[in-house]
């Protein structure tokens, strides 16, 4: 967020903020498709390891599917929303600062003081900001810039429950084009690559180490689907 003291954004300043927006996109997306194809392949093992049949381990899955579209979106629309108000709250109050601070000019030169500009200067430039029209720049400029900030709340639902359903399909397509004997090896497989993949592209877009990251992603879905798949089964055996 600008500062009281920016007259506009410069254009590299603008492109980052545009490049993060959209990494920031990019990796929420990421931990969708993750939850997809951890949960969805979590049951569909989980019921395929009591016995059922293709039929019901296709609609078990179809059930967390859509619930976890749902859930995704509500919790992130909730989620969103909550942040965005305060956001905005945070942004009038800057607002507000930034409008009183611009028709002061002693108070805009005793902060450049403040920071070792020498008398003069701080005055020549106090004497700039309170200018009308680059006043009027400086408020346009602090306005656009929060309202870049502000995520849409639909938007977020619509791309978590989106990446969801993306990250679901792979274990049902495992599940439902595999070999009667292999589904749950085949989609266990196909799950735990997946894993290592989105691990590794969300590590490269942090910044963080790809190992470390891929195998915590990888290591927590194993685990997930082995305590699915002998719950289902316990579960198989002892059926009530």
């Amino acid at each position: 967020m600008s500062t009281a003291a920016d007259l506009a954004l410069p254009v590299s300043e603008h492109d980052d903020a545009t490049s993060a927006a959209r990494l920031n996109w990019l990796r929420a997306g990421l931990l969708g498709a993750n939850d997809g194809i951890v949960s969805v392949a979590a049951v569909l093992v989980g019921v395929a390891g009591a016995g059922a049949s293709t039929g019901p381990v296709l609609a078990a899955g179809t059930a967390a599917l859509v619930g976890g579209a749902v859930s995704m979106a509500l919790g992130e629309y909730v989620s969103v929303s909550g942040a965005r108000d305060a956001q905005r709250t945070g942004q009038a109050a800057h607002q507000a600062q930034l409008e009183a601070e611009s028709e002061d000019a002693a108070t805009i030169a005793a902060h450049y003081r403040g920071l070792g500009v020498s008398d003069d200067v701080a005055r020549s430039v106090a004497a700039e900001l309170v200018r009308p029209e680059v006043r009027d720049r400086r408020a346009a400029a602090a306005l656009r810039d929060a309202e870049d900030e502000v995520v849409s709340p639909w938007r977020a639902a619509w791309v978590s429950a989106a990446t969801f359903i993306v990250g679901a399909a792979l274990p049902f397509l495992a599940m439902l084009l595999a070999p009667a004997s292999s589904k749950i090896l085949v989609t266990v497989v196909a799950v735990l690559v997946a894993l290592a993949v989105t691990g590794t592209t969300g590590a490269t877009l942090g910044g963080a180490r790809r190992g470390r990251a891929t195998v915590r992603v990888v290591a927590g879905g194993a685990l997930a689907l082995a305590a699915t798949y002998a719950a289902g089964a316990l579960l198989g055996t002892h059926a009530f």
